[in-house]
């Protein structure tokens, strides 16, 4: 998918408080970005916010960090981000093939991917977020009881991944192939991608995921 560039997108993201600019700086020290002992959650390659915005307004008790590389993208969830009284949702902008340098050991309770890029070439298949080099990298940072849910409307992405998990030392807790038609769907918060493919017809599909206990 081409993206459109926002002009003064970057700029506005580096102005603005709600986005961490050296998000190296802050390994291990989150809590003190919100000046609270609260579990973190985050979403890794969050588009325009909705969902973890969401999630923020819901649970104050927990703290978000929505994570997203397309400053013309991050940039919308910043605007919208304004308009809210909370103070437990933050952003970054960076590539989450890094994201082992910005969270220390257990400092992640539950991480998010929604609609993530299906990299659909052979050649292509570290780079998905649910890859085992990428479940590796949560591997990391996730505390020893965190999970991952992940949805997607791509059956090969999602097949894929069920393959992925158990060859990580992961396990699967729980899935389905038709999310909207399942007892997962109580709770359930909808993403820009899921309102439209699911107005399209589209089965989501939705796995939850944790490590195995002898690689915790």
């Amino acid at each position: 998918m081409r993206l459109r560039n926002v002009k003064g997108s970057r700029e506005a993201i580096a102005d603005s408080e709600y986005t961490v600019s050296s998000p190296e700086e802050q390994k291990g020290r989150w809590n003190h970005i919100f000046a609270n002992e609260n579990p973190v959650h985050i979403e890794i390659g969050m588009g325009k916010g909705r969902f973890i915005t969401e999630l923020a307004v819901m649970h104050p008790e927990i703290n978000f960090i929505g994570i997203e590389k397309y400053s013309s993208v991050l940039v919308r969830a910043v605007d919208k981000r304004k308009e809210l009284d909370i103070n437990n949702l933050m952003f970054v902008r960076m590539d989450a093939e890094y994201i082992e340098n910005v969270f220390a050991e257990n400092e992640v309770s539950k991480i998010y991917l929604n609609f993530s890029d299906p990299w659909p070439k052979d050649r292509h298949a570290k780079r998905r977020l649910t890859s085992r080099q990428f479940l590796a990298r949560y591997d990391k940072i996730l505390k020893r009881d965190g999970t991952i849910e992940f949805k997607t409307d791509n059956r090969d992405l999602f097949d894929f991944s069920m393959e992925e998990v158990p060859a990580a030392g992961w396990s699967v807790i729980e899935y389905t192939y038709n999310l909207h038609d399942s007892q997962m769907a109580v709770g359930n918060i909808m993403t820009e991608y899921e309102e439209r493919f699911s107005s399209m017809g589209n089965p989501i599909h939705k796995m939850v995921i944790k490590r195995n206990d002898k690689s915790a």
